[in-house]
């Protein structure tokens, strides 16, 4: 990834969950830090997820669900980039997720799970840092 590239985030709410508050705030957080940012909105099934991230050509999607069903979307979402060949992708995640739930997300190939109340200045700086590793 060049240096005068921006870093391309796509910000999605999978599944039915019809609040996007927390992914907005997330969506504003990023494009103020420098960031392009895409917004898919609400109410995205998971092969939308992919099909716009790869589309836009994007470094990393962050995931929000509120619904209670991440479980599924988050690792549908990585298994769909890796059958489209864009597993380099950083998929990173948030919402009311609970803590026993993380360490199989991860498993699955979620770099990170943002909690409620956690910085976005944390979710910046570990997007930007896990980004360039990867470039």
């Amino acid at each position: 990834m060049s240096e005068e590239r921006k870093i391309r985030v796509l910000v999605a709410k999978p599944g039915l969950d019809g609040h996007d508050r927390g992914a907005k705030v997330i969506a504003r957080a990023f494009r103020d830090a420098g960031f392009e940012v895409i917004y898919t909105g609400l109410r995205q099934t998971p092969e939308m997820i992919v099909s716009a991230a790869i589309q836009e050509d994007v470094d990393a999607i962050g995931l929000s669900c509120l619904s209670g069903a991440h479980m599924y979307l988050f690792p549908r979402i990585v298994e769909l980039l890796r059958e489209r060949g864009a597993d380099d992708v950083v998929v990173f995640g948030g919402g009311t997720i609970p803590d026993e739930d993380i360490a199989t997300l991860k498993e699955a190939g979620i770099a990170e799970i943002f909690t409620p109340g956690t910085s976005t200045s944390v979710a910046i700086d570990y997007v930007r840092t896990h980004v360039r590793q990867r470039a």
